[in-house]
Parts: C-alpha cells; structure tokens; sequence
C-alpha cells in the first residue's frame, strides 16, 4: 500500500524527522515521516527538497491540524512535495482528505480510542494509527497491548492499522503484528539516532532514562504529553493549577526558554527543564545509533522471533 519493503514507519515528531532521518528510514526499506508541526513557514517545503536529494523512496509527513493556517499551507507543501502519506494527531478534516486523495495522497489518523479509529475510517482515512498511552509526545491514556487488538477488531476489515507506542524494537513489531495490526509507528527509539535532529541534551536523556523516567504533562504545551520527567514537569506536578490551556500554555513554555523544538541540531538548552518528548520505551536506549541500521535490526529481530514461533507451532 505504502510502496515500501518493511512494515516500520518512522513517527513524524515535531522537532526530529527532518531529511535525513527521514531519508535513512526510507531508504532501509521502511518509511520516513516528517515531523511538520514544529517547522516554520517554507521549511517544510525546503525540507523535502532536500530529501529529494538524497533519495526517491515514499515519505510521509507529519502535520498538526488544529492550527488551520498552519494547516493549510501545510497541505500545499505536501501536496507539491509529492508525499506519499499523510497522517494528523489530532483529526483529518474532510476537504483536506478529499484534497490530498486527488493527488494520490493516502490519509493516517492517530487514534488514542477505538472511536478514534472508527471516526476516522468514516471519515475516509486509508489507514490508522493506534497509539498507546507509552507513547512520547501528545498520548492518550489507553495501554499498547490493549489498544491494538481493539481497534484491529474495529476496523481492521476496512483499513490498515498501525501499531504505536512503547515500541523500540523487533519484539515488538513481531508481537503487534501478532495482535492483528500491519506494522509500527516508531518514535523515541529513533531520537537516539545519528541522523535525528535533537538540542542539546535530549539524545543523552534518552540513553541514560530509566523505563520509568517519564511522566505525562500538561506542563509544555497544555495537551497531555509524555516527557522526560524533571524540575519543569515535577514544579507543575505541585502546582497544576497554573497550567494553561492548549496553546497558551506551548507559549508560556517558549517563552520560559524551556521549549526548543523545531531549533537547530545541538542548540544549547537548560537540560534540567528542557522539553524533551520520550516514550516509556526510552529505558531500552543504551545507544546512538545509525537509522537505517536501527530498521534492519528491528526487522531482522523480528523475523527471527517469527520464525521461531512458527517452528515451535509446528512442532
């Protein structure tokens, strides 16, 4: 459906999947997906120029689409670009999937519910993605293991599903592959990685995290968000009641200085405070590594386990 080889698809974050990483998941068979939400007016459309450079394997992109502006040039961008896919966290308004499918463009959702999923089939998306609470970044509240099989049974007979959250490796590719789903949305895992765009710090974060040193946060944007804990997210953690609403409180962040996606590789932030969106997954990260090598390993781990279940089964 995808055009591709393996059934791994790099998440779009906001702030990371930029061309190369990007273009090193595409072109180890799997499929890259920007992460648009962080950029700025003409990045997007530059960025993909510059994957163009670099490789002819499908992408996808990434976009937020609450912000109506953002979204509409989002679209021209991505439509120009000649993406492949194009999925949205927070609902896929009908013109805009109509649009994208004059132009051969397939539509994702990110689904934190099973009526996420059957909303989102209605509205005419190709595919779904059911994202577990695990997840880095904007998540709901539901678990991985419970999600998945829910929302294959929902509307698995209609569309594809993806699976997400806490994933990191080819366990768990063969496992949700195993609960029904067609293949994996991956994030954290590939922060850590050579070619993901990441400020000061965050790679580091997720190497030395523990599984248990993330927490969800309404502190840096507003919207439940799972993060790397720390002084910023343990303060709001006291004081809740200063939380703003969705984005006021992404604007507070930006202007505390503690909310750098979208910067350059390296900027230097305050990493005692820092933004810094990680799955549960993140206490598997022991190292930075290559991308594609990354899709390969996970690939090859998982046809390995498959394998091995398919002789135990026989014998």
């Amino acid at each position: 459906m995808f055009e591709i080889e393996h059934p791994v698809m790099l998440a779009g974050m906001g702030g990371v999947s930029y061309h190369q990483l990007v273009a090193a998941v595409s072109e180890a068979g799997g499929i890259g997906t920007f992460g648009a939400s962080t950029m700025r007016d003409g990045e997007l459309a530059k960025e993909i120029s510059a994957l163009k450079t670099i490789t002819s394997k499908p992408f996808g992109v990434d976009l937020l689409t609450a912000l109506p502006q953002h979204l509409e040039q989002g679209i021209r961008d991505v439509v120009a670009g000649g993406a492949r896919i194009f999925v949205a966290g927070l609902g896929v308004p009908r013109d805009v999937i109509d649009l994208l499918h004059s132009h051969n463009i397939l539509v994702g959702s990110m689904c934190g519910k099973v009526r996420h999923a059957v909303a989102a089939v209605a509205s005419g998306c190709d595919f779904v993605v059911a994202q577990g609470t695990e997840a880095g970044g904007h998540t709901g509240l539901v678990a991985t293991m419970a999600l998945v099989p829910q929302v294959v049974d929902a509307v698995s007979a209609q569309v594809p599903v993806v699976a997400a959250g806490g994933l990191f490796d080819g366990r768990g590719l063969a496992a949700c592959l195993a609960l029904g789903a067609d293949g994996v949305w991956i994030g954290t895992r590939f922060i850590a990685t050579i070619e993901a765009r990441a400020v000061n710090g965050y790679k580091e974060a997720l190497v030395a995290s523990r599984e248990d040193d993330t927490v969800i946060s309404r502190s840096y944007t507003g919207k439940p968000c799972r993060v790397v804990r720390n002084e910023w997210t343990s303060y709001y953690e006291q004081h809740p009641e200063e939380i703003q609403t969705f984005p006021l409180q992404a604007i507070a962040s930006s202007k505390a200085k503690v909310n750098h996606l979208g910067y350059p590789d390296g900027t230097q932030v305050d990493e005692s405070r820092e933004f810094y969106p990680a799955g549960q997954g993140a206490g598997a990260v022991h190292a930075i590594l290559p991308a594609g090598q990354l899709v390969i390993d996970i690939v090859s781990q998982a046809e390995q386990i498959l394998t091995q279940l398919g002789n135990f089964k026989k014998n």
